[in-house]
């Protein structure tokens, strides 16, 4: 079984200066060294690089090409399985947020989810 990252412990993980930097990168080494393989989906990425290159976020945000590194850093691991929004996630979605009369605000966590969920990811981690 694989534990899905989302966005928040990706930039806590990868930015030093994140009050929970040393906390999210302990979560990613248990996890890895219990020998659960960490999922990532790339809209966590896009949503990653878009954080962490903010000034109004960050005293010192990184510039592009440093956060796409990292990113890029982050898809390679090897410890890292790939997931991908398909069909299944994507009518999930959808289902999802007009079952639960989801805002605008829900669209990108809810998106993730339904890729993890098609993906047979059962944990996530924050």
């Amino acid at each position: 079984m694989a534990t899905g990252i989302d966005t928040s412990l990706l930039v806590a993980a990868e930015v030093a200066s994140h009050p929970a930097h040393s906390r999210a990168r302990a979560k990613l080494q248990s996890v890895t060294q219990a020998g659960e393989q960490l999922a990532l989906a790339p809209q966590v990425l896009a949503e990653f690089i878009h954080i962490v290159t903010d000034p109004r976020r960050f005293t010192a945000p990184l510039d592009m090409i440093a956060a796409l590194l990292r990113a890029e850093a982050s898809w390679n691991t090897p410890e890292v399985a790939r997931c991908f929004p398909n069909d299944a996630s994507t009518r999930t979605f959808l289902a999802w947020m007009s079952t639960h009369q989801l805002g605008r605000k829900r669209l990108l966590d809810t998106m993730l989810a339904a890729t993890y969920n098609a993906a047979d990811v059962k944990n996530t981690e924050r």
